[in-house]
């Protein structure tokens, strides 16, 4: 009976985080020892493997989480679309850095924002409003974000220059880290290779066009 109350009590805990637990802090909530609560850990994963569970247990960024399995993705994708979207503060103010400052890794979202950020980007990821942009070329090779179409689609935005004036919190990191280039940056320093492109090859045509009128005459 205490190991049955022990499992649910684990489940609790988990669908109540929202974001991946560690061996250790579950152990401690739990008030058993680490082996104690590896062997609940494994009972519940298998639990959750059989055919009738919508839920999988998972091991992620060095935790544990309930997610939905993927073969439900579809029905999931229907009930999001019907209904209203409600993002809650952290959601917008993680979904703000990486509008303004993608690509980014999970660790310079928390850097910024001062607190873990893996349930709100596990939620941005589910409302596919981000998406995955390759790995960062430093040490452990950590995943990018950036924002997605529908990002766009659900706040009225054309593109990503029509974006509001960048938030306190941001301004502040930016004025701290002006080495950093953001992804508008980016394509601003684009479009303005573009521009001179296009200038000097008008101005090249414009000077073929000279000469043959001098020729000409």
């Amino acid at each position: 009976m205490q190991q049955e109350f022990k499992l649910g009590q684990l489940e609790a805990l988990l669908f109540a985080a929202g974001e991946p637990l560690g061996v250790p802090q579950l152990a401690e909530l739990l008030g058993l020892n680490k082996p104690q609560t590896w062997e609940l850990l494994g009972q519940l994963q298998e639990e959750y493997n059989t055919e009738k569970r919508g839920l999988e247990l998972r091991e992620v960024a060095e935790g544990w989480q309930l997610c939905t399995k993927a073969c439900h993705h579809e029905a999931i994708l229907q009930l999001a679309n019907t209904q209203e979207l409600k993002l809650s503060n952290a959601s917008m103010e993680t979904l703000a850095i990486i509008a303004y400052r993608q690509p980014v890794t999970r660790a310079e979202m928390e850097a910024i924002r001062g607190v873990k950020v893996d349930g709100v980007v596990n939620t941005l990821l589910e409302w596919e409003l981000i998406a995955e942009a390759g790995r960062k070329e430093t040490a452990g090779r950590p995943i990018l974000y950036k924002t997605t179409k529908r990002f766009l689609e659900v706040f009225g935005l054309k593109t990503l220059k029509d974006l509001p004036a960048m938030p306190d919190i941001l301004a502040e990191d930016a004025a701290r880290h002006p080495q950093q280039i953001s992804l508008l940056e980016m394509e601003e320093e684009e479009e303005a290779e573009s521009g001179t492109v296009t200038d000097t090859v008008a101005a090249a045509e414009d000077s073929k066009a000279e000469d043959a009128d001098k020729d000409n005459a």
